[in-house]
C-alpha cells in the first residue's frame, strides 16, 4: 500500500503530461480539415483514451465466445455515437472533467463486477450487463463530445465531420480490441490467468479510482481557483507557459506565423511605449519654468 501511495504523484503527473484531451496543435490541425483529418483525429484520441481503454479490457476480461464479444461491442458502440453526434450537434455541455470522473466509475464498476462483488459483498444480484454496457456507453460518448467541442468547429459540413470523428472513434476502438483480444486470448491459456485474474481486476479498480480522484482534482482547480491562493499564481503561469510551448510548436509545424498571443500583447506594448516616446520628450521640452513655480508652455 506504502509503494502504491508513493507513486501518486508520479500518476498526477503521467495523466496530467497524457491526457487525452483536445491540444493545441488538434485545434490548430482541424481548421478548414476535411472528413480524413476527422477520422484520423477520431482514430488518435480513442488509442490514446486510456479511460476508455481501460473499461473496455474490463468488459472483454472473462467474455469468449464471439458472438458474445460482438454482443457487448455493438451495444457500448451504439451508446457512445448515440451521445457523440447529438450532444455535438446540439452543442449539449458539461464540465468535462466530472464526466470524465464519471468515466473512471465505470471502470471502477466493471471491474468490481467482473470480481462478483454484486454478490460477494453486496448479497444481491448484479444488473443486467448488457444494459449497463450500453448506458456507460452513452457516458462515454458524452465524454468524447465534450472533448471535441473543445475544437473550433465549422458549421459547413457539421454532420459530416462529427460523423467522421465518431467514424474515426470506431477504427481506434477496433484496433485496441483487437489487441487487447490477443492478449487476452493467449493469457487465458495459461495457468497464472485464474491465479491473477482477481489481482488483475483489482487493478483495474485502483486505476479508475485513482482516476476519478485526477478528474475531481481538476475539477476543483479549474472551477474553485480562488480556494488556491497560496499557488494560484504559481499554478496559472505554469499552464499559460505549457500552453504557449505547445501553440509554439504547432504553429511551427503547420508553417504559420509564429506570433503567440501573449507575445502579441507585448509587441503592441512596446510599440505603443515606443510611440509615445517622442511625444513624451517633445512635451518635457515645450514645458519650462522660468524660476516662478509656474511652468511655461511655446
Amino acid at each position: 500500500m506504502l509503494r502504491i501511495l508513493s507513486l501518486l504523484p508520479l500518476f498526477f503527473l503521467y495523466s496530467t503530461v497524457f491526457a487525452h484531451g483536445m491540444s493545441e496543435e488538434d485545434k490548430l490541425r482541424i481548421l478548414n480539415a476535411g472528413a480524413s483529418e476527422y477520422i484520423e483525429l477520431g482514430a488518435s484520441h480513442m488509442l490514446t483514451g486510456y479511460d476508455h481503454l481501460l473499461f473496455l479490457f474490463g468488459v472483454l476480461f472473462f467474455l469468449t465466445g464471439f458472438r458474445d464479444i460482438l454482443k457487448f461491442i455493438t451495444a457500448f458502440t451504439i451508446g457512445h455515437s448515440i451521445t457523440l453526434v447529438f450532444a455535438t450537434l446540439y452543442e449539449i455541455q458539461a464540465n468535462y472533467f466530472l464526466i470524465d470522473a464519471v468515466i473512471a466509475l465505470t471502470v471502477c464498476y466493471k471491474a468490481f463486477e467482473n470480481l462478483d462483488g454484486f454478490k460477494r459483498y453486496l448479497q444481491i444480484q448484479s444488473p443486467n450487463l448488457l444494459w449497463m454496457v450500453l448506458l456507460f456507453g452513452l457516458i462515454h460518448g458524452f465524454g468524447l463530445s465534450t472533448r471535441l467541442q473543445q475544437l473550433p468547429l465549422s458549421e459547413d459540413g457539421l454532420v459530416l465531420n462529427i460523423l467522421a470523428f465518431n467514424l474515426g472513434v470506431e477504427l481506434g476502438q477496433i484496433i485496441a480490441l483487437s489487441v487487447m483480444l490477443v492478449l487476452l486470448a493467449g493469457w487465458k491459456k495459461t495457468e497464472s490467468f485464474k491465479k491473477f485474474s482477481n489481482a488483475a481486476n483489482g487493478l483495474l479498480i485502483i486505476v479508475g479510482g485513482l482516476l476519478f480522484i485526477h478528474q475531481l482534482h481538476g475539477y476543483q482547480h479549474a472551477v474553485y481557483s480562488d480556494d488556491f491562493p497560496l499557488n494560484k499564481d504559481d499554478h496559472a503561469h505554469v499552464h499559460e507557459d505549457m500552453v504557449e510551448a505547445k501553440r509554439a510548436d504547432a504553429l511551427q509545424q503547420y508553417g504559420a506565423p509564429l506570433v503567440l498571443p501573449s507575445t502579441a500583447s507585448k509587441q503592441e506594448a512596446q510599440e505603443k511605449q515606443t510611440e509615445s516616446k517622442p511625444s513624451q520628450e517633445k512635451a518635457s521640452k515645450e514645458a519650462h519654468s522660468h524660476g516662478d513655480g509656474h511652468m511655461h508652455y511655446h
